[in-house]
């Protein structure tokens, strides 16, 4: 029970994600994956690993991991901007470079580190085998909240989608408004990571299906996001358990397996946008 309550919290948690980016930044294909975020999360947590600082127990490790989100981003963010304006394009190249450099620093603890290897791919693969009510707890108690928060902020992201000049004389700091939701949004990557490991590409799945079927309007893709990404990562850890009994698939890649297909349409689809 814990499990499949653990995987709706989750699932949830990062679908809200990848849709309130790729509002912030008018882009189907940005989530916590593509931005370096869910890296850098991982990142965090494998140091609190390895390095053993469990004074606080469990606790320790969602701090790390959300550490690691929020730097990781904020990073990615900053090198993206050029005069006060983030490009689309930079933005993904940096965080794609970012994911991949975070990962090879991953890589390199493992092999520094073979005793807790078994630990480390946790982390890195995605799994919600360790599920507890204890875990369940602490995940909602940031993913949750988090959820309600950028709900309250679903107006102002629907304003932002009319860009950013109109939105400043409507009223909304938009610079500001991009601080809080960014700050938000890793506060829910980096529980989701602290407590699953690395989950890709439902942030970018998830989003766009609902946007396929109920429009763009902030105050609908929050909400049924959450439903959609609870519902995909309840199947895919499911079917990760049944298929290859006794041995399960990762979630994290039953949902990269699913998701990777899904990013490659999504790319061509983009670009026959832009050759018409």
């Amino acid at each position: 029970m814990p499990r499949v309550i653990i995987s709706a919290v989750l699932g949830a948690g990062l679908s809200v994600v990848g849709g309130v980016m790729q509002g912030v930044f008018k882009n189907p294909l940005v989530d916590s994956y593509t931005l370096g975020m869910s890296s850098g999360a991982a990142l965090g947590a494998v140091l609190s690993i390895v390095t053993g600082i469990g004074i606080f127990g469990y606790g320790t490790t969602g701090a790390f991991a959300f550490l690691g989100a929020v730097s990781s981003l904020f990073f990615v963010y900053h090198i993206s901007k050029t005069k006060n304006r983030v490009s689309i394009n930079s933005l993904l190249l940096s965080g794609v470079a970012v994911s991949y450099f975070l990962s090879s620093i991953i890589s390199f603890i493992m092999m520094l580190n073979r005793n807790k290897i078994e630990q480390i791919v946790f982390w890195t693969m995605g799994s919600l085998s360790s599920a507890t009510w204890q875990k369940l707890i602490f995940s909602s108690s940031f993913i949750l909240p988090g959820i309600l928060a950028l709900c309250f902020f679903s107006r102002e992201l629907n304003i932002m989608s009319l860009g950013e000049e109109s939105a400043h004389y409507m009223g909304v700091d938009v610079e500001k408004l991009k601080y809080i939701l960014l700050v938000i949004c890793s506060l829910i990557v980096g529980a989701v990571v602290s407590t699953g490991g690395t989950i890709g590409f439902l942030g970018l799945v998830a989003p766009h299906i609902v946007r396929l079927i109920w429009g763009s309007d902030n105050r609908k893709l929050i909400p049924y996001s959450a439903i959609m990404g609870a519902a995909i990562l309840m199947l895919s850890d499911t079917l990760g358990r049944v298929l290859i009994q006794p041995s399960e698939i990762p979630v994290g890649v039953m949902t990269s397996i699913m998701g990777g297909p899904f990013f490659v349409f999504l790319l061509r689809r983009q670009k026959s946008k832009g050759a018409a």
